[in-house]
Parts: structure tokens; sequence; C-alpha cells
């Protein structure tokens, strides 16, 4: 499979996704910067974590607007792959390619530590391999992470299925005291409903080699992995 890793001014985690991606995982990466309009035949597209643009007016609101955008937005509508982690997530969000926005922290604060999430389906390209109720350690990094939803979008969001992960204690028990931002009904991660694009705001690149102590975060990789194996 190969990966193209999008790169906006700002951006800092794309060099882990990338070296996770190619080095942990042994696929063909593509770096892709912001002012390409060339996704240069990439099977999956990822927005990585970081900065985009300074988080200058909302965190991801610039970079939605950068030209490899206008691809990316297309490539998703016809079906093709993207995740977004982090400051992927919210640029995600405010293209409209998945509802919802990311407001800022409860507390108000930057943080940056492992919390617990867990698997609420199997039934999304990124959960695949992973058990449903399946509780993963994954190191989350933001101060904008709080996930919002107005009621009837988070109705659909449950009906369709469409929340990937939730917060929750290492026991897998939702939370609020386990909730890292105040995201609404503890969520974490999200699908749209073609199930192609995908949103987290944990870092699963930050949790996949081993000389971390903690590869929970290769499981999503792996996943991710099964169209190659199909």
């Amino acid at each position: 499979m190969k990966f193209g890793v999008v790169i906006f001014p700002g951006s800092n985690c794309d060099q882990d996704m990338i070296y996770a991606l190619g080095t942990i995982m042994n696929q063909e990466v593509v770096s892709l910067w912001h002012k390409s309009k060339d996704l240069q035949k990439c099977d999956f597209i990822v927005l990585p974590g970081g900065f985009s643009y300074g988080d200058y007016l909302r965190s991801g609101a610039i970079a939605r607007f950068s030209p490899i955008m206008e691809k990316v937005i297309a490539f998703a509508k016809e079906g093709g792959f993207v995740m977004g982690v982090c400051n992927g997530f919210q640029i995600l969000c405010e293209a409209g390619l998945l509802p919802g926005v990311l407001l800022h922290n409860i507390n108000q604060r930057f943080m940056c530590k492992n919390v617990y999430i867990r698997t609420e389906t199997d039934d999304s390209l990124i959960t695949s391999f992973i058990p449903v109720r399946k509780v993963l350690k994954i190191p989350v990094a933001n101060a904008e992470g709080r996930y919002y939803a107005d009621d009837e979008t988070l109705k659909s969001l449950k009906e369709n299925r469409q929340i990937l992960f939730r917060y929750c204690d290492n026991n897998g028990k939702p939370h609020d005291l386990y909730n890292p931002n105040g995201s609404i009904e503890n969520i974490a991660g999200i699908c749209n409903e073609g199930r192609n694009v995908f949103g987290m705001m944990p870092h699963p690149e930050r949790a996949a080699d081993a000389l971390t102590g903690n590869t929970d975060g290769k499981m999503i990789l792996e996943s991710i992995l099964s169209l190659v194996n199909a």
C-alpha cells in the first residue's frame, strides 16, 4: 500500500508517521507538500498532527484551504481512504469531511500524556483487526481536542456506528475522570458515513515502536494494512 503524508507549515508529527508506516510497517510512504496538487497515486492519505499554520484562527481552519486539500477532498469524496490524527482530525472537520468540531480542552490547557481509549466498533478499516471494547494506551498531545457535535449529529454517529474510539479507564469504562479534554460522550475518534475518512485525537504513530515501551498504536496501523492482505 502506498501512503501519502501531507506536510503543512507547522506539522510536527509528519516524520513520526512516516517512520511508523515506512520503517515499522514496511510500507511505501511519500511526503506530500501542502502546496502541491499531486497525490502521487497514493492509496491512503494521512494528515498528521502538529500546529498547521500556527493554529491561527482555529486549529485546522487555514490548512483546510491549502492547495493540496482540494485534491484530498476530491479523493475522499471518490471513496479514497483519508486519516487525520490530532491536527489532521481538526483539518478534516474544518474541511467538512468529518462531522462535528474540535474545541479548546475543557481545562484550557495543552496536554501531552498517555490515555486509554476503547474500541467501539470493528466495522471500519482502522479498527478492523481490533476486538470491540479492546483498551489501548495511546498518547494525546493537544490544546483543542474536545470533540463536540450537536444532538442530531451525535444521534447519527451512534446510529451509523461512526464512533470508533472512546476515552476510558484502564478497564475500559468511559468516565469523565478519564476524558482528557472534555469531549462529548468521551469520543476520541470517528469516521464518516462512507467509512473511508477517519479522525482521532490520540497518536497511534507514537505507540508503534517497541523502543517506546508501548505498541498499542500498531494495532491501528495493522488494521489499515488488512486492506492489502484481504
